[in-house]
């Protein structure tokens, strides 16, 4: 059964089961999904995405943590997990990430709220923002020229994920609680585009 395409049509698909390993039921979806109870699954324990990149949400209404969901299979939480700051055990939304573009990506990050303070500009992975010269443990806002991005609460891409698309508001976040529904500092010190 497929969920209705809109713009994602063609481009995105994947496909969800209630029990761990592929078993039990399954659904197919080709376009964003607000909450999986209305598409008869009470949850999501293992993924797989046959295309395009997607990210997931620990609750309905892409609400809570965020899982980056890249072309593969997701066997259970933990193959989802990874990095992240805390346990994740099912997922309840998720959508595709339309400007998922490795190689047009280009972002500024700022120290301070609303663009002000020192700033920063990438174009690659940046395991360590320490590394590269940022002073700072924190990320005051950003924008996205192009491409997505995770930004992770810790260097080496662990601890809580943030996606951020040029396609999002405008590409503009002018502060941290606009990265997600779960933002809860601005701790941000490793960052890195997402592949389509």
């Amino acid at each position: 059964m497929s969920q209705a395409g809109g713009k994602f049509s063609g481009l995105w698909k994947l496909v969800a089961w209630d029990e761990p390993s592929f078993q039990g039921r399954q659904h197919e979806f080709t376009s964003e999904c607000y909450d999986i109870a209305a598409c008869g699954l009470e949850e999501v324990c293992s993924v797989r995405v046959e295309s395009g990149t997607w990210v997931g949400f620990e609750h309905p209404g892409f609400q809570g943590q965020q899982l980056v969901l890249e072309q593969g299979e997701y066997p259970c939480w933990e193959a989802w997990a990874g990095n992240v700051a805390y346990c994740v055990p099912r997922m309840s939304s998720f959508r595709p990430i339309s400007s998922a573009n490795l190689r047009d990506s280009e972002m500024t990050i700022f120290e301070q709220e609303n663009f002000l303070g020192r700033k920063g500009d990438l174009s690659e992975d940046c395991p360590s923002l320490k590394a590269m010269g940022w002073a700072s443990s924190e990320v005051g806002s950003l924008r996205v020229y192009s491409g997505a991005w995770v930004c992770s609460q810790f260097p080496g891409y662990r601890g809580f994920q943030y996606v951020v698309e040029s396609d999002c508001r405008g590409g503009e976040y002018k502060r941290f609680q606009e990265l997600g529904s779960h933002a809860r500092t601005p701790q941000v010190q490793s960052i890195r585009r997402i592949q389509q």
